[in-house]
């Protein structure tokens, strides 16, 4: 008889403990799956800064997703949005508020123009530059003398290495 009231105590403990703890799992985006035990009145914030800190992204760029629904208000808990247990909530790119991306502008002083990819990025000033500034003379770069100098310096060990010595007495 003692044997079967404690199999039923420890039954009904078992039972209250899963009703206070829910098992999810949260898949990120390139397709891995987090399991995670929390408590039910876990707040979103308290997840999405576990869940910075297993996919080592800040939280601000994470956004959780439950049946096509954003879960947006960091101060709810799981059961204030009704996530019933081993739910999936899927992690989501960043909201962009519906803008384009914006777009790259020269970096010389008045030119509004779009900088030109990879071509126009300096790399003695690390600035961006359009097709018509994006040569050092033509963005005036204060690297400019560097970048002579270095050139100059890796010419003259080309020519040295490439000057023919006369043997003499031949």
């Amino acid at each position: 008889m003692r044997r079967t009231s404690s199999i039923s105590s420890m039954s009904s403990t078992s039972s209250t403990d899963s009703e206070e703890t829910v098992q999810i799992f949260v898949k990120n985006i390139s397709g891995e799956i987090i399991p995670l035990t929390l408590p039910s009145n876990t707040t979103i914030s308290t997840l999405l800064t576990l869940l910075a800190l297993r996919t080592n992204l800040p939280t601000s760029s994470l956004r959780l997703v439950h049946a096509g629904k954003h879960l947006s208000s960091p101060a709810e808990s799981l059961s204030s949005y009704s996530i019933p247990n081993e739910a999936t909530l899927r992690l989501a790119l960043p909201l962009r508020g519906g803008m384009p991306p914006k777009k790259i502008r020269c970096s010389f002083k008045d030119c509004r123009d779009a900088a030109q990819r990879i071509v126009g990025d300096c790399g003695f000033c690390s600035g961006h530059f359009c097709g018509k500034h994006r040569l050092l003379e033509d963005h005036k770069c204060e690297g400019l003398e560097d970048c002579k100098k270095e050139s100059h310096e890796r010419n003259a060990e080309r020519l040295n290495s490439e000057r023919t010595v006369a043997i003499k007495g031949v």
